[in-house]
This record gives C-alpha cells, structure tokens and sequence, in this order.
C-alpha cells in the first residue's frame, strides 16, 4: 500500500490457483475477478490456473476438464503445465485440489518459493501427513492457512459475537454428510461440521466417539474444560448446515443458508487478508487439530469405541 496527496493506492495481489477439479475455483474467482459483482472481495485478482487432478480419486478426474475450460473461457484465466510456472506468475496461492492426500505432493513443489499459500479442505487426510506439511512451511518460512467456508458463515459469526448469554459451554452442530468411496470418510463433507465446532469451542479436544449409520451419523467430542460439542451428518433430511450453541444462560440457533451473504465471500475475505498480512486467524496448529479430530471420527466409526486424541 502507498499513499500519494490523500488517496490510497493498493497493490493487487495476483492469484494462481492449483487444482482446478473443485466448484470453489469458480465460486472464488467470481468473487475477486468480477469487481461489479453483488459480493465483490477486493484486493486480489486469479491470473494463472495449473489444472492438477488426481487420477484415482474419481470426483476429481470427473470435473478438471470442465472446471479448466470455465476458468479459461469465461475468465480469461493462464492456465499452464506445471506447477513451478504457476508460482512464478503469481504473488499467493490457493491450493484447491479436491483431494486432500494430494496436497503435500504439491505442497513440496512451491514451498521454496515463500508465497503465502491457502490450503482448501481438507488441509490433509492424516495427522501424520499435517504435521509434515506444517514442518515443510515453518522450514521454507512460507505462511500457510486452511479452513473450510463455514467458519465464516455470517450467522456463525453473529451467534458467536452474543455477550448477552455467558461463556459457551457447548454445542450441537448438522449438516450435509455425503460420504464417498474414496476412502476418505468424514474428511470429504465432515469437515465442514469438525470447522464448525472449533469456531465455536475453540481447540482442546481430549476424546472422540463416533455413532455411524446408514442414514445419520454423529460424532461427539469431549474438551479438556469440560465442553461437549456434537457433530450430526446427515444424509437423509434437511440438508443445511446450522448449529445450536449452549451458553450459560441460554441458547442460539442458527441455519447457514439463512444469511444474506454467501460463506464462500466470508472465507476468500480472510484469505485476502492473510495473502496480505502473511497472518492466518485460524492458528496452523489448530488446523492440524482438527485433521486429528475427524481422523479420529474415522478411526471411531471403524472401532466402535472412543478414541482418546490428547491429555
């Protein structure tokens, strides 16, 4: 940013984004690239694309060819071979790729370059492979973030600004669960639900359990101050996201679709704000908390037993 006679003057920040087998590649680029748009986010512009893909994971094989014709044509998107073109051609970087087993791989291809780097959900599939990608970026001092958009869904964020109920003391959180056969389990829409609990209790998981059915399924974490916090999917039902947050002195329910202002514009707000300060809001460690939380869904659901994931 400078200043010259009173106006200011901000640089943009040009965007390359890896992985184009994901709906939010075009939800995201809508938002920066159309400044007339209802829920324009200023300050950054995609310019370049690597299209990825993961030849195993059939969602992705499915949608990379489509997505990378859209970003092509409707707008005017580089696209390019490799991924060390992409980040020579740019400032920060979104890693979109739909497969999240996919992403150290390509972690370890642009690190070196210390762009700042937003990793879309799921950040990894295992704890192990978290805690090297963490150690990969604190070497290389790059910056990196991850969250899913319903962290920032507007009504979310209005439950969470109450200060009329007391301190949070738990909370019950539904939505969408499909589960694909890939091998990912909660990963794929889990943790969206896993993203949801965290901004509301915050980090301190010490065991989880997991009720899994055909139909629902219901992961209960248990924190360390005593909070219990639930997470039902739901794959016959309502499909929206919301949550019921417990206070002290009373209760807040919200539905996410019921706001006005789109997640996905809430999310790529708090990107361009990292891609400019180099800061994430939501602390890297507490990412690889919760990959541990929904990896321990997992583990849960296979068991049939709780899975103990801290002191």
């Amino acid at each position: 940013m400078r200043f010259i006679k009173g106006v200011t003057f901000i640089r943009m920040i040009k965007i390359g984004i890896i992985g184009l087998d994901t709906s939010h590649v075009i939800e995201f680029t809508k938002l920066l690239n159309n400044p007339n748009g209802l829920n324009h986010v200023p300050g950054g512009r995609v310019v370049v694309a690597y299209p990825g893909g993961s030849e195993n994971f059939a969602i992705s094989k499915s949608r990379v060819a489509k997505f990378t014709e859209q970003m092509k044509n409707d707008f005017g998107i580089k696209i390019v071979s490799t991924i060390k073109e992409l980040a020579e051609q740019c400032d920060a970087i979104m890693l979109e790729s739909v497969d999240g087993a996919a992403h150290l791989e390509q972690l370890r291809e642009i690190v070196s370059f210390r762009k700042p780097i937003f990793i879309d959900k799921p950040f990894s599939v295992s704890t192990e492979t978290a805690e090297e990608m963490i150690q990969l970026a604190k070497t290389h001092k790059t910056s990196l973030m991850s969250s899913s958009a319903l962290r920032y869904a507007e009504k979310l964020k209005g439950s969470l600004a109450k200060t009329d109920k007391g301190r949070i003391i738990g909370a019950d959180c539904f939505g969408p669960m499909e589960l694909i056969d890939e091998g990912s389990g909660y990963f794929w829409y889990g943790i969206h639900l896993a993203e949801m609990l965290f901004a509301i209790l915050g980090p301190g998981v010490h065991s989880v359990t997991t009720i899994a059915e055909k139909k629902h399924d219901v992961i209960i974490g248990a924190w360390t101050d005593g909070k219990i916090g639930t997470a039902r999917g739901i794959r016959e039902g309502n499909p929206r996201f919301g949550a019921l947050i417990h206070f002290e002195s009373g209760k807040e329910y919200f539905e996410v679709d019921s706001a006005q202002k789109p997640f996905y514009a809430g999310l790529v707000e708090e990107i361009i704000e990292f891609f400019t300060t180099g800061c994430s809001k939501v602390p890297i460690d507490v990412t690889k908390e919760i990959i541990r939380f929904v990896e321990a869904a997992n583990e849960s659901a296979v068991a049939k037993k709780t899975i103990k994931v801290g002191p």
